[in-house]
């Protein structure tokens, strides 16, 4: 719950950088040439649910950020926006 807030209140802060979650996903999921559904189903989730983040009006929690990142093998800034370096730092 602590992660939800201080994400939360950044989010608040930093609004910008959650718009790009949406544009980051789409444009990660074209280059595996998935569809929407597809990620839905890979996540576990509903189709409408994948749909909201995509068009940000809902964020993905944190855990399923960090599935995301590793599923795209991208690091979590670069898929919340806070950095255009995609590779993974150790």
């Amino acid at each position: 719950m602590f992660v939800s807030i201080v994400f939360a209140s950044y989010v608040h802060i930093r609004g910008d950088f959650m718009a790009n979650i949406g544009e980051r996903l789409k444009l990660l999921r074209k280059e595996k040439g998935l569809k929407q559904v597809e990620m839905a189903e890979q996540f576990s989730q509903s189709l409408r649910a994948y749909q909201y983040y995509e068009a940000g009006s809902r964020h993905p929690e944190y855990d399923h950020l960090l599935a995301l990142a590793d599923f795209f093998d991208v690091s979590l800034d670069y898929l919340v926006g806070r950095s255009e370096t995609r590779e993974r730092q150790p």
